[in-house]
C-alpha cells in the first residue's frame, strides 16, 4: 500500500482543523458556549449542550458574556467561567439552585477568591472564621473549601426558613439570630438591599441561563 506524501497528510488535517473552527463559530453564532472534553482514547468532544460533567467551558458566547457582565457589572478581571464546574458540583451536592449560589457569589465577593471583609469575612462566599469553624472549612481562600462551606450553609439556612428563600439570604447576611427575632427580614438597610440585591442577580442568571 501506497503511504501519503505528507503535504496530503498537513493539508487533511489543516482542512479538518478549518472545518472545526468553522463549526463552532456556527454554533457560536447560535448563541451558545462550546463546551469540550477529551476521552480516556484521546478523542476531543465539543458540545453546546453538556451532559456530562466531564465537559468544561471552552468557548463562551461573547455576546451572551457581554450582557450578563453589562447587567451584572462584573469586574473586568473576573472570570465566573472558573468557578462554574465547581459551583454546579456543590449546589447539586447540597440540592442548591446553582443561580442563587452565583447570586450570593456575586453580591458577596464579586467572585474574588481572596475578597476580604471589613468585618473578618473572606472567599468567594465571605465566610466568617466562626462560621467557617462550624463548617469544618479548612482554608477560606480556597475556592473549593469555601463555596462548599457556602452552599452547605445555605442548604442549612433555607431548611431551617422551608425553602423560603429571601429569608434564607436575609439570615446569610445579618445572621439566623437576627431573623428569628424580628420574625422575617431585619429592619436593616444593609440587608434588604443585600436580599433584593441578591433575588436580582439570581433572576438575571435565571433569565440568562448560566
Amino acid at each position: 500500500m501506497l503511504s501519503r506524501p505528507k503535504s496530503y497528510v498537513s493539508c487533511t488535517i489543516l482542512c479538518l482543523s478549518a472545518a472545526l473552527v468553522f463549526t463552532l463559530l456556527t454554533l457560536r453564532y447560535a448563541n451558545a458556549d462550546i463546551y469540550r472534553y477529551v476521552d480516556e482514547n484521546d478523542i476531543v468532544h465539543f458540545t453546546d449542550a453538556p451532559t456530562d460533567k466531564r465537559f468544561k467551558v471552552f468557548l463562551r458566547d461573547l455576546k451572551k458574556d457581554r450582557q450578563l457582565r453589562t447587567k451584572l457589572k462584573y469586574a473586568a478581571s473576573v472570570n465566573p467561567a472558573e468557578f462554574e464546574q465547581l459551583i454546579n458540583t456543590c449546589s447539586a451536592k447540597y440540592g442548591v439552585n446553582p443561580c442563587l449560589v452565583k447570586a450570593v457569589i456575586h453580591a458577596e465577593s464579586g467572585y474574588n477568591p481572596n475578597a476580604v471583609s471589613s468585618k473578618g469575612a473572606s472567599g468567594l462566599m465571605q465566610l466568617m472564621p466562626a462560621t467557617a469553624r462550624s463548617l469544618k472549612v479548612a482554608d477560606r481562600f480556597n475556592p473549593k473549601d469555601n463555596v462548599e462551606g457556602g452552599v452547605k450553609y445555605l442548604r442549612f439556612l433555607l431548611d431551617t426558613f422551608r425553602g423560603d428563600v429571601s429569608l434564607a439570604v436575609a439570615a446569610y447576611n445579618a445572621g439566623l439570630n437576627k431573623v428569628a427575632k424580628y420574625g422575617g427580614i431585619p429592619p436593616y438597610n444593609e440587608t434588604r438591599t443585600y436580599v433584593d440585591r441578591v433575588l436580582s442577580y439570581m433572576k438575571s442568571y435565571q433569565e440568562s441561563g448560566t
